[in-house]
């Protein structure tokens, strides 16, 4: 999307690639396990079993690869648009300050990590549009970002554990008071904010590029918007 085009761009998760072929393989696999336990001796049982085994997984990882959105991330003219199997959340390009790869401190070093971060300027409008099953998914899976650039006073990392289920009410910028999922969902982006300067992240397996070409995609898009 940039200049005068109103074209949708859209992302497919890197993550959902092969699906079929893992399907494929699994099936196969399953079939050479049948053969293998009903002809071959007893003493190769074991290796059949573990065929099996291979197989079935196979069968998993391509079953919940097809179970995925086919594609991760609409960049539409007005919003950017993220779909996951437990529901989406959209951000208005009014309300996206900036988007960035966060960066961590390695000793003398700050190192950026392998996903994008967007930087909110409310959060109203995004809890609005968030699914409560997709709040409780990204607070476990973004609970890791809790643990970056830390205080160097709280070596356990005990003094986080409030931060990680903060369930008081929130606030927000209109006044509405929120509670359970979708508020602590706001908590930890304000926490996400002070550690990692971003309020919600996409990791960069749900890219089909490199999270810093990502990023300067959504900057490009921003700065056309600007200037139509």
């Amino acid at each position: 999307m940039s200049g005068n085009s109103e074209a949708s761009i859209y992302i497919k998760a890197a993550s959902k690639s092969n699906g079929i072929t893992s399907l494929v393989i699994g099936a196969v696999g399953l079939i050479i396990a049948a053969l293998w336990l009903s002809f071959m001796p007893d003493w190769l049982f074991l290796a059949g079993i573990f065929i099996t085994s291979a197989a079935l997984v196979c069968l998993l990882v391509g079953y919940f690869k097809l179970r995925e959105p086919d594609y991760s991330l609409e960049i539409a003219k007005d919003y950017i648009t993220y779909q996951h199997r437990l529901g989406s959340w959209r951000i208005h390009w009014d309300n996206l300050q900036r988007a960035d790869c966060p960066r961590v401190r390695y000793g003398l070093e700050h190192v950026p990590l392998e996903t994008v971060g967007f930087k909110l300027k409310s959060y109203t409008d995004f809890l609005h549009t968030i699914s409560p099953r997709l709040a409780t998914h990204l607070l476990m899976e973004q609970r890791p970002l809790l643990m970056q650039n830390t205080d160097e006073n709280c070596a356990s990392g005990s003094c986080y554990e409030q931060s990680m289920f903060d369930d008081k009410q929130y606030v927000m910028e209109d006044g509405t008071v929120i509670n359970g999922i979708k508020a602590m969902l706001a908590h930890r982006m304000v926490e996400l904010r002070k550690r990692l300067g971003f309020d919600i992240f996409i990791a960069s397996s749900e890219l089909d590029r490199d999270a810093q070409d990502f990023a300067r995609l959504i900057a490009s898009c921003q700065q056309a918007r600007q200037q139509d």
